[in-house]
C-alpha cells in the first residue's frame, strides 16, 4: 500500500487556523493605545468602565511593522465594504474624550 502525500495544488497556501471557545467569545474593549519601536508595534487592548477611574488592558498584540502595515490595509478594506453595506461611520472631529466618571453618576431609570 502506497501513501500518496501529495497535495492538490489549490491548498498550497491554505492555513489551518483553530480558534477555540473562549477566544471564539470575544473581548470588548473601547479604547486602543498603541506604541512602537523598530522592530515591533504594540497595541493594547483596554475596557474603560463606567464610574471606575482605573481601566485594564484586556489583550495585547504585538506584531512586526509589516504586519502592522497590513491590519491597516485590511482594516481600511472592511470599514470600506461595511460602509457599503451599512452606511457612513460618521466620527467626531476630535478622539473621544473619556472622563473618569465615564457618565457612571448620571444614570436614570
Amino acid at each position: 500500500m502506497e501513501d500518496n502525500k501529495e497535495k492538490p495544488a489549490g491548498n498550497q497556501n491554505q492555513i489551518n487556523v483553530e480558534l477555540s471557545d473562549e477566544v471564539a467569545e470575544g473581548t470588548y474593549s473601547n479604547l486602543a493605545m498603541i506604541a512602537h519601536s523598530h522592530s515591533e508595534f504594540v497595541v493594547d487592548f483596554i475596557r474603560l468602565m463606567p464610574g471606575i477611574p482605573k481601566a485594564k488592558v484586556k489583550a495585547r498584540i504585538i506584531m512586526t511593522p509589516d504586519h502592522a502595515k497590513r491590519l491597516l490595509a485590511a482594516l481600511k478594506d472592511n470599514i470600506e465594504k461595511y460602509e457599503k453595506a451599512f452606511g457612513k461611520i460618521e466620527n467626531g472631529q476630535e478622539p473621544p474624550q473619556f472622563p473618569l466618571n465615564f457618565g457612571g453618576s448620571h444614570g436614570e431609570a
